[in-house]
């Protein structure tokens, strides 16, 4: 396990990350690739690590913990285009070039921001769904008090998946958990490989099979299993990455793509080949 220290909003973040296979040869073959892993809110490199690092001996993987979560520091609330700036300034400094980016749940959204040419999203967030209504009314409730001076009191309404959670990390989910990514998800120009748990609860079906319509160019690959599927189809989803690679025209390798093959056009707002800021 590393660490590596990147500048942003004026806040040192001190990311903890680790490598797998670094010697894996990147120009080599198709099958020789960088993969990045995104873990979902109030989890950690770990557990994609756990599901994914059996399945992906051929690829250089990198696991990375999200600043707040894991070994990575938090300084302030954030916002999802805040974590996309970060993770592209670690991907700068650690000197790296994925060609596909994993992202869970949350991660789902930060891995789109990053615009990769290969996105595989896992239950990826980003479709608001309607909320039942004693959460609806819970917040209108707590919205109240807190014009009144009380919101203090916002441990009394966190649900009991925030319990323990500090004030800034609070802040943090209330500013990512509600963002409707429908236009983004619609503007990206990429491949997308969209794996989905058919009994999840957190993100529904629904909105996988809803991102698959509006992302143009994905396949959609619905898998038993809840919110954390992929911990039981590592080996399915590893594979299914591989031969997307596979069928990739030698022309379209990763390796001999610069900044200049993705103009302005480009929905994102983070260059996938230097990883740097539009």
């Amino acid at each position: 396990m590393a660490s590596k220290i990147i500048a942003f909003g004026g806040e040192k973040y001190a990311l903890s990350y680790e490598i797998i296979a670094p010697s894996a040869d990147n120009n080599s073959n198709l099958n020789s690739r960088e993969i990045l892993f995104l873990h979902g809110w109030g989890a950690n490199k770990e557990l994609m690590q756990k599901a994914f690092a059996p399945h992906f001996a051929d690829f250089r993987q990198i696991y990375l913990d999200l600043p707040g979560f894991g070994g990575s520091e938090i300084h302030g609330p954030l916002t999802s285009a805040d974590y996309a700036a970060i993770v592209s300034e670690f991907i700068k400094a650690a000197g790296l070039n994925p060609l596909v980016i994993a992202g869970h749940s949350f991660g789902g959204k930060v891995a789109l921001l990053l615009n990769p040419p290969i996105l595989a999203l896992l239950s990826s967030a980003g479709i608001v769904c309607q909320k039942p209504l004693a959460v609806r009314a819970k917040i209108a409730i707590f919205k109240t008090l807190k014009k009144l001076g009380f919101g203090g009191f916002y441990r009394l309404f966190a649900t009991k998946d925030v319990a323990g959670m500090s004030r800034v990390m609070y802040e943090t989910l209330k500013n990512v958990v509600d963002e409707d990514f429908s236009p983004k998800f619609e503007a990206f120009s990429g491949r997308a490989l969209i794996f989905w748990g058919e009994s999840d609860t957190a993100t529904p079906l629904s909105s996988g099979r809803k991102i698959a319509r509006l992302i143009k160019n994905s396949e959609f690959y619905p898998l038993g299993g809840d919110h954390f599927f992929f911990l039981s189809h590592g080996e399915f989803i590893a594979d299914t990455i591989r031969a997307e690679l596979s069928n990739l025209k030698t022309g379209e390798d990763n390796s001999n793509l610069n900044c200049a093959d993705f103009d302005d056009e480009d929905s994102a707002s983070f260059c996938p080949c230097c990883g740097g800021a539009r």
